[in-house]
């Protein structure tokens, strides 16, 4: 923001403006990619508007399949010719630091996105209203007189407000902006992203239904369950370093030219033909979330080992879906699909300790929750933007936070040690 001896009532009312019509383009750029999933999924699954459902919740399998088949085909050949005519897209972080991004690529770019996610692809659907988002606040900011600064920051609003208006997540849009896009948290930059992102969610709640995103028991925190958070952390951070280290380097690989029009849609029918037995792999990843936040056990070992065993098994494959997907070329979000993964391994990892220290209630609820956090707070590198995202997809009071706290706290101080020994070795 400029210098006070600048802070003249004209430029704070130009400022004010500018900012509230960042915070209602955020929000168009949700309604709009929240409108296009629901016609893609009426047409694909016959579902009616409104609501969560995705491709996980078609009750046939051979309609999963061919639904992914099909989005490998047409994201295949739409991506690989935006990538051969087209300019390059231009990442949010980029877009951010000050570089233009081209209005037809990117709504294309993110259009291929709604369309995969819509059909099942195992990814996350954020980065579309991000990127909507982002390059509306350039539109809106281009010609407003304000400095590098100002656009920097409403630029990084802006795709934090497309965040918070298709997921119905103010505060988590908020922290996202100053936490993850803009690595600073000041009056200057928390005030514009708190306005931005709240405008954006009533702006969505307009066409959204305002509904809870993850239907889950009420959680309850226990001795058992602080205990085990302050074990379970570190585990979390490897496997949420271990998960960043695989898609990147996937990514990395991800075919180029004609070879797109081989590989993609080979990996979606791959995928397509695992959600036969598996629908919990497909889409954004809240199927597998709700299903571990809602698993019970029994006290029997044998029977209460099943349940958790084939949450491990969900996490794997879906860790192994969202990969592929991203590797075949797909491009998508990874902050949903890291919910998925990491309330199921939270979950069977949270099984197994109440088999040796029991607690209160049979279900898995609060360990799949304290998972969740953990692991994501890893993958993003930004914990309290991952568990205000956790709390409000959830909807969960405070006594949850404190076991929470704790194992974001393991796992994120893991993350940062391996990030700084991979620094000192490649110095």
């Amino acid at each position: 923001m400029p210098h006070p001896a600048h802070a003249t009532p004209v430029w704070a009312l130009k400022l004010a403006v500018v900012t509230a019509l960042v915070g209602i383009a955020g929000g168009i750029a949700g309604v709009s990619v929240w409108l296009a999933l629901q016609l893609i999924q009426f047409v694909a699954f016959g579902y009616p508007f409104g609501g969560h459902l995705e491709a996980a919740d078609a009750p046939s399998g051979l309609n999963r399949f061919l639904a992914l088949a099909a989005a490998g085909v047409l994201t295949g050949v739409a991506w690989w010719a935006i990538r051969r005519w087209g300019r390059p897209t231009v990442a949010v972080t980029a877009a951010v630091a000050g570089k233009r991004m081209p209005s037809l690529v990117t709504l294309g770019n993110a259009g291929i996105q709604i369309l995969a996610v819509g059909l099942g692809a195992s990814i996350g659907k954020e980065v579309a209203p991000r990127e909507i988002g982002a390059w509306l606040a350039q539109v809106v900011t281009r010609r407003a007189g304000l400095t590098a600064r100002e656009t920097k920051i409403l630029v990084a609003c802006g795709a934090a407000a497309g965040l918070a208006a298709v997921y119905d997540v103010p505060l988590g849009g908020a922290l996202f902006a100053v936490e993850v896009l803009l690595g600073e948290l000041t009056l200057a930059t928390a005030l514009p992203a708190f306005a931005t992102s709240a405008i954006a969610a009533v702006v969505a709640r307009l066409v959204i239904p305002d509904e809870v995103l993850y239907h889950v028991p009420a959680m309850h925190m226990s001795p058992s369950l602080l205990v085990w958070a302050a074990v379970v952390g570190p585990v979390l951070g490897f496997a949420g370093v271990g998960f960043v280290k695989l898609t990147n380097r996937l990514q990395g690989l991800a075919p180029k030219g004609w070879r797109l029009l081989v590989v993609l849609p080979v990996v979606f029918a791959m995928v397509g033909l695992i959600a036969v037995p598996f629908p919990e792999v497909l889409g954004n990843g809240r199927a597998l979330g709700v299903f571990a936040m809602n698993t019970t056990t029994d006290g029997d070992t044998v029977i209460g080992m099943a349940p958790i065993v084939f949450l491990l098994l969900l996490g794997v494959i879906r860790t192994i879906t969202t990969a592929a997907t991203i590797g075949s070329g797909a491009v998508g979000g990874t902050l949903t699909p890291s919910i998925a993964i990491g309330s199921a391994f939270g979950g069977f990892l949270g099984g197994a300790w109440l088999l040796l220290w029991p607690a209160d209630g049979p279900s898995l609820a609060s360990f799949a929750f304290i998972g969740a956090a953990a692991f994501l707070a890893t993958t993003m590198r930004a914990p309290f933007t991952a568990l205000v995202l956790v709390v409000e997809f959830t909807e969960q009071g405070t006594d949850i936070l404190i076991p929470a706290l704790l194992a974001i706290t393991g796992s994120v101080a893991v993350g940062f040690v391996l990030a700084r020994r991979r620094s000192a070795q490649m110095a």
